[in-house]
């Protein structure tokens, strides 16, 4: 059995997890590699990400390039002698990375691949209204997130689950199967599934602006979706429109109400506690929001302090 010599990529706390359980399960990091600092904030103080913070406080050979192509990184990459490669978001490898480590490198997908490959999986999961999603483990090759499989878990998607509350489960699930990998690896058993591409295979797509918009005139079960699948980062936005005063507003947590109304879609019903938005086949109740400049907070707190008048809309 091949002792591992790993090296382990990636920049997020969803990283950070699954790099802290396989030190808990005694493998032999040899280096971390993460993303580059970047100043952040109103201050534009320097960030580190959450994987550095981390590999400085447990003592771990550190690398952040800029370049992975860089003579001087690979030569660092190879000095460390490492047999395997893991990658847990991070960025796309060139060749000459993922194929140095002699037993590979694999990344670990927080999807069933071939779904939702891509940058945002755990959203769009939720959003596209999927009762169950998972991890998958997989060799890298020189497209995205289409390598051959070696292992997944499946997990199921609760009904009002956030994105942040199925980031953590999925986590967790990650760090089992990951170990479950190493395992299999170690004991040069590895048997791998190739991933068959079809026209029905949903994409992860980035998210931006555009697709985190809500539009108030889709039904009622896919605006909720879509609050829940984008909380708490980066959060569904619409616009208010009140009087002659016109804002863009974050939404983090709502609820759906069944009721039959006449009401035009996108109308605001305000009583002293609540907030509720007209839609298709009833309403959506708005939980939890944010004005701009203001900090988040809970609809019944932002109505002790602001009152929208007969005409409020949002779209």
């Amino acid at each position: 059995m091949e002792k591992l010599r790993i090296i382990f990529m990636g920049t997020p706390e969803f990283a950070v997890g699954i790099l802290d359980t396989i030190i808990q399960n005694n493998y032999d990091v040899v280096g971390v590699i993460t993303a580059a600092d970047k100043p952040a904030g109103r201050g534009q103080k320097i960030k580190y990400s959450a994987v550095k913070e981390y590999a400085l406080a447990n003592n771990l050979t550190l690398l952040q390039p800029t370049n992975l192509k860089d003579e001087a990184f690979l030569a660092e990459l190879k000095g460390l002698n490492a047999n395997l490669q893991i990658v847990v978001a991070f960025r796309m490898l060139p060749k000459v990375v993922w194929e140095m480590p002699s037993l590979g490198t694999f990344n670990l997908h927080a999807s069933l691949l071939p779904n939702y490959r891509g940058a945002a999986p755990i959203n769009w999961a939720i959003i596209n209204g999927e009762t169950k999603t998972g991890v998958t483990t997989f060799f890298i090759d020189d497209k995205i997130d289409t390598g051959a499989m070696i292992l997944n878990s499946e997990i199921a998607i609760e009904p009002e689950e956030s994105a942040g509350q199925l980031h953590d489960r999925l986590m967790h699930l990650g760090s089992g199967t990951v170990i479950d990998t190493l395992k299999v690896i170690e004991s040069g058993n590895v048997t791998t599934t190739i991933q068959e591409d079809s026209e029905e295979i949903k994409t992860a797509y980035k998210l931006n602006k555009e697709n985190c918009k809500i539009d108030w005139s889709k039904p009622r079960d896919e605006i909720n979706n879509l609050i829940r699948g984008l909380s708490p980062y980066p959060a569904s936005w619409c616009f208010l429109k009140d009087k002659n005063e016109e804002l863009s507003i974050k939404i983090y947590e709502a609820e759906m109400v069944l009721e039959h109304h006449l009401y035009e879609i996108g109308k605001l019903i305000c009583s002293k506690k609540e907030i509720k938005v007209a839609v298709q086949n009833g309403f959506i109740l708005l939980l939890s929001l944010q004005l701009p400049g203001k900090k988040r907070m809970q609809a019944s707190e932002l109505l002790n302090g602001i009152s929208f008048s007969e005409s409020a809309k949002v779209y």
